[in-house]
């Protein structure tokens, strides 16, 4: 395995108390020395001078597609992509074809990420076989076989029982409960936010209330259970505030908001028409700024991107009829830094925190650090650097984002996971 020599780069581990210029030195895939000046032979070096070096990035909450989607990602592509996102580790949901509700395929997930050498996989299973909500899969099968959570994503747990059960089960095997929360019966047939846009479009609305009512529904539960619930892509202003008084009441809850929810309202489907229509859909900009400070505040406790890549002829569809989602490995970091850090609502530590540290805590995972013994998944980035992140250049397979075209300041320079350069910026 190669030795990698990290030089004069600002390394933060705010896990660790570590904000100060200096070398890492990684060996056998692990972080083996941190000092102001190292002076050794190495593989390869890495000059990081100017740049960040942090825990790798942890995404929790990404569709791969495959198996079964392959028209519009790969774990290849999808890999790919989160590497050059920074990304050392991303946990696919479970809602491929066939479903991810067997052991035999949450290893094959592990297995073929390990071939591909990419960013590590961490699957999320299935709480109900085939995702039908009809009867929970076998949690102790799946946790036995590598996966991290369990979720019915892109839709909610179906009934108030079945959910209970599953806490309860999941609870017993110190794994949490992940909840895509919508209520379909106030959601169905709505394709863009409820409010004056879907109204000017003459489309049906998705309310906040949808959201809301499945977020109170959830943390009771949890409360019942005393299992940890995760809120996915939370979206509005009165969920958040359900989470933050459930917090002060002890409820073991974590919630993520993804880059484009803290980015963008619901006009932006004025603009770039079915590259923003997603589930959660875009909201008012009153939900954007309560987002932003539930991110300052310590409400929200992850940044996860959603990454749901869709082929061209199926983002082609009218606005009613194109699936749901956008990419969003790829512009996850220089959005952050555009809309939290550079606007000084939040540190760059506590940026990291949210995409790395605290990830690994959701998922039960070993990573998020750096000191000497830890695993060696790290992200150099350049904060300053300014470049246009263009689609059709991009690493996945598919171009289904709003920000193509946008100039950014901020991008990753190299990606290191398990002691091996995964990624470098040319």
């Amino acid at each position: 395995m190669p030795t990698i020599l990290i030089k004069a780069g600002r390394v933060v581990s705010p896990e660790d108390g570590l904000d100060a210029k200096g070398d890492i030195l990684v060996e056998g895939g692990r972080i083996r020395q941190i000092a102001p000046h190292i002076d050794a032979h190495a593989d390869h070096t890495i000059d990081a001078r100017g740049q960040i070096v942090s825990p790798g990035f942890i995404d929790i909450h990404v569709h791969l597609r495959e198996p079964g989607g392959e028209i519009s990602e790969t774990l290849e592509t999808g890999l790919a992509a989160a590497a050059a996102g920074g990304f050392t580790a991303v946990c696919p949901m479970p809602n491929t074809r066939p479903v991810n509700d067997s052991p035999e395929l949450t290893r094959f997930l592990v297995q073929r990420a390990s071939e591909i050498g990419m960013a590590r996989v961490f699957p999320i299973a299935a709480v109900s076989e085939g995702n039908d909500g009809e009867r929970l899969a076998d949690f102790a099968a799946l946790s036995s076989s590598g996966a991290v959570a369990f979720s019915d994503d892109g839709r909610p747990v179906r009934t108030a029982g079945l959910m209970l059960e599953a806490m309860r089960q999941a609870q017993s095997l110190g794994l949490p409960i992940i909840d895509h929360c919508e209520d379909p019966t106030l959601s169905a047939g709505g394709a863009v936010n409820a409010g004056p846009v879907a109204s000017g479009l003459g489309l049906k609305g998705i309310p906040n209330l949808s959201e809301d009512v499945c977020v109170a529904r959830d943390l009771i539960l949890a409360q019942a259970a005393g299992a940890h619930l995760h809120v996915a892509h939370l979206s509005t202003s009165g969920s958040l505030e359900l989470v933050r008084a459930a917090k002060r009441r002890g409820t073991r809850v974590t919630c993520e908001v993804t880059p484009h929810h803290f980015t963008l309202t619901d006009d932006a489907v004025t603009r770039f028409g079915t590259h923003a229509k997603m589930n959660p859909p875009l909201r008012s900009a009153a939900d954007v700024e309560a987002l932003r400070a539930g991110l300052a505040d310590g409400t929200v406790d992850a940044i996860a991107t959603d990454h749901a890549p869709h082929a061209p002829q199926l983002k082609a569809r009218p606005l009613p009829d194109a699936p749901f989602g956008i990419t969003g490995l790829e512009t996850a970091l220089p959005l952050c830094l555009m809309q939290l850090v550079e606007t000084g609502r939040i540190s760059l530590s506590r940026l990291i925190v949210l995409l790395s540290t605290q990830p690994a805590r959701i998922i039960n995972q070993p990573l998020g650090r750096i000191h000497p013994g830890a695993l060696a998944d790290l992200t150099v980035f350049d904060s300053a650097c300014q470049w246009t992140y263009r689609a059709d250049e991009g690493h996945s397979k598919s171009r289904n984002t709003p920000f193509d075209g946008w100039t950014f300041t901020g991008a990753v320079t190299a990606t290191i996971v398990d002691g091996k350069v995964v990624y470098r910026r040319d």
